[in-house]
């Protein structure tokens, strides 16, 4: 690809290609292929002057390398990245702005006649709007913008009455626009994404790229995973947690026969699904919907400024009434009624929340709605579980400790057989280190049943085969230790967590696997101190030992040691009924109770389908900081809308002093008032923060 560039300073460049536009499906693929480039950490391609900024980290001499290599014919992109592209809508909503701004003023060179008639035109829309709601008996906005309009064409006002309607225009314009991009950023951050699916294929289970899979195939879904297509169940049972689609709060068994829908996640045993379609990723579409029509998805403030708005429309109708009995001053009365604080709540605060939302899925923070960001704002207690998320996402095996006849190779092939229906970091640890190993895995065991926050037992050539951990392998089910092994057990290493293995009631092996804590996270923990939570708690089910040692690395307040799934949701209950707001974060299974119980669960990325699916907010696996970023965006959020609430009650305040007292005309008033209106819904749209971002310019290694 020939491109030239433009600009270069550390970790950032900007490059052109040799071509003057790019057309939304070259500039999608551009961006798509420059993104799975190991270093870059952020680009943005601009098809209209054929732009790329890209953010990297290193010397970015592999990002000139991808870019010289590149060929936008050959690269593959998945189908959803192009489905779904915000690129289209921009641009039709550029067009739209466009074309009413020349419209506007393009009327003012036509005859007056003509003009009159066109005001007129225009106006029996808002004057319609108006009528609709007097007959429903609602006293609403529309009413005000159809009284205003009418009074002025009424008192031959047409310059006047063309201004209200062309900044309504425009206002209602941005509002759909930004309400759309929003809910588009959020819904493809959230749509569905699945790439390997495990098929039936005879009497072997085999696990494929999901672009493979066909119509009438049949797909395996086991606990904790999304089902990725919809289908109809031919093998197995389970319970099925359909809340994204449904808004059923409990799960929901399905049986031989029974339907499934994609997106929707097996919390409990394992199904056999014959695919209907394909295409059944209509997740983007549901969720769409779900933001949409969802109210419960709306931020407290969004929901007052709202009813605000429509108890303020009687008020501003009674105060025009009250200035014409007292002045029978057409002139005053009129600049109250050109005046009306409804119109920028309704504008400034949905558009500010939605911005937010928007702003936070470009930094890799998917929230699903405003009211979880005002949740953040103000919650005071964090509670962290510590696998996968204080510590990082991928466990290494570090030793095989057997206490039986077989060999290491044999017991980790054993272990990774079971531990890969599971997407979790212990269980990835195990699969991976048999991968590295060159250990083959294949199916050799029954069903593998799943028990949350313990383990997995399953058959393997008529022997029980149980792991997890100690409570689950010695108390539960009751195991033993060869007396010879007795000395060996009781010298395991103590620097590692311990995964218990036991055949036919017998140890048979534990795993050691290191967990590393993240590099960031002891900062991170003394950010969100500092930024205003009051306590930081680490719940784990690991040993009390294990917990100690990590909770005094990493700085939390308090820490809970051997929980059970329940008891990080009592703990958050608890903390709710002492009147705390609490904010849970986790990425596994066993956290999925808490997550739902707290007022803000926030799920890791990579982590468990389920986990993600019932969270209210998802961050990026890759740096803890995001949560910093997020509590930081969150009282920004909260910050801008109060300041908006001063701002409207001040500016609209004024107007309607200054003209009732004759200071100012009402032309001067409606456009002061939409003016002031349509700024500070702008200035909404803005980032709330500004992300760390190089400022010296230094030359380019690449």
């Amino acid at each position: 690809m020939k491109f030239y560039i433009k600009h270069c300073i550390e970790g950032r460049i900007r490059v052109h290609l040799a071509r003057n536009a790019l057309s939304f499906q070259e500039a999608d693929t551009l961006e798509y292929y420059l993104k799975t480039s190991p270093s870059v950490k952020k680009v943005k391609v601009y098809e209209q002057t054929a732009d790329a900024a890209i953010e990297f980290s290193g010397d970015g001499a592999d990002v000139i390398e991808a870019l010289r290599t590149a060929s936008l014919d050959s690269i593959s992109v998945p189908e959803h990245v192009m489905e779904h592209s915000g690129r289209a809508l921009s641009a039709e909503f550029r067009e739209k702005l466009t074309t009413k701004v020349l419209i506007h003023f393009a009327t003012k060179l036509l005859p007056y006649p003509l003009r009159i008639a066109i005001r007129i035109y225009k106006a029996l829309g808002y004057v319609r709007a108006g009528l609709r709601c007097l007959r429903d008996r609602r006293l609403e906005v529309p009413v005000l913008d159809a009284t205003a309009i009418t009074v002025s064409l009424l008192r031959g006002d047409f310059e006047t009455a063309g201004s209200v309607m062309f900044l309504l225009e425009i206002g209602e314009t941005l509002e759909d626009w930004t309400h759309k991009k929003s809910v588009g950023d959020l819904a493809r951050s959230m749509s569905l994404n699945i790439e390997k699916v495990w098929i039936q294929a005879g009497p072997q289970r085999v696990l494929v790229n999901s672009a493979q899979v066909q119509a009438g195939d049949l797909a395996v879904v086991g606990a904790g995973s999304m089902i990725p297509f919809d289908g109809t169940v031919t093998a197995g049972e389970a319970t099925v947690n359909q809340a994204s689609l449904t808004g059923e709060s409990l799960p929901v068994a399905k049986h031989i026969g029974g339907e499934v829908y994609a997106g929707t996640v097996v919390e409990e045993g394992e199904l056999t699904f014959r695919v209907k379609s394909v295409s059944g990723a209509t997740k983007y579409e549901k969720i769409v919907r779900m933001i949409e029509d969802t109210e419960k998805l709306k931020s407290a403030v969004e929901s007052r400024a709202e009813h605000l708005a429509d108890r303020l429309v009687p008020y501003t109708l009674a105060g025009t009434v009250l200035v014409w009995l007292l002045t029978r001053n057409v002139t005053k009365t009129l600049s109250v009624l050109m005046v009306d604080f409804s119109c920028a709540l309704k504008l400034a605060m949905p558009v500010t929340v939605l911005s937010a939302i928007r702003e936070a899925s470009a930094g890799q923070i998917t929230a699903k709605g405003g009211k979880f960001l005002e949740a953040m704002a103000v919650a005071d207690t964090i509670v962290f579980d510590k696998t996968g998320t204080l510590t990082k996402a991928t466990p290494t095996v570090r030793e095989i400790i057997p206490f039986c006849d077989s060999s290491e190779e044999e017991l980790l092939r054993i272990a990774a057989c079971l531990e890969e229906h599971f997407p979790h970091s212990m269980a990835n640890a195990v699969v991976k280190a048999a991968s590295d190993r060159s250990i083959q895995h294949s199916e050799m065991h029954s069903k593998v049943d799943y028990i949350v926050a313990h383990g997995i037992a399953s058959y393997v050539e008529d022997k029980r085969v149980v792991i997890g951990s100690h409570h689950f392998v010695f108390e539960d089910e009751g195991c033993t230790i060869q007396s010879q092994y007795h000395d060996r057990f009781e010298s395991l290493p103590l620097q590692y967590s311990h995964l218990y293995m036991a055949i036919d009631g017998v140890l048979a092996a534990v795993i050691c696997i290191e967990d590393p804590i993240r590099p960031e996270a002891p900062d991170v923990i003394r950010a969100l101190r500092a930024a205003g939570f009051r306590k930081i708690v680490m719940m784990t089910g690991d040993s009390e030992r294990t917990a100690a040692a990590i909770a005094a690395k990493i700085g939390v307040d308090e820490y809970h040691a051997e929980v059970l799934p329940e008891d990080k949701a009592s703990f958050v209950r608890r903390e709710q009924a002492r009147g705390g707001v609490v904010v849970m974060v986790g990425d596994g299974i066993n956290d999925s109770p808490a997550l739902s119980a707290a007022n803000v669960g926030i799920a890791i990325s990579d982590g468990a389908q389920i986990a993600r699916e019932i969270a209210d907010i998802m961050i990026a696996a890759d740096d803890l900081r995001e949560l910093v970023n997020l509590r930081t965006l969150s009282q920004a959020m909260m910050q801008r809308i109060n300041r908006n609430y001063r701002l409207i009650l001040g500016i609209n305040g004024a107007l309607i002093a200054l003209g009732v007292a004759g200071v100012i005309q009402p032309t001067t008033s409606a456009l002061l008032h939409n003016t002031s209106t349509l700024l500070i819904t702008l200035q909404s749209m803005s980032n709330l923060i500004e992300r760390g971002a190089p400022t010296a310019d230094t030359p380019c290694n690449a």
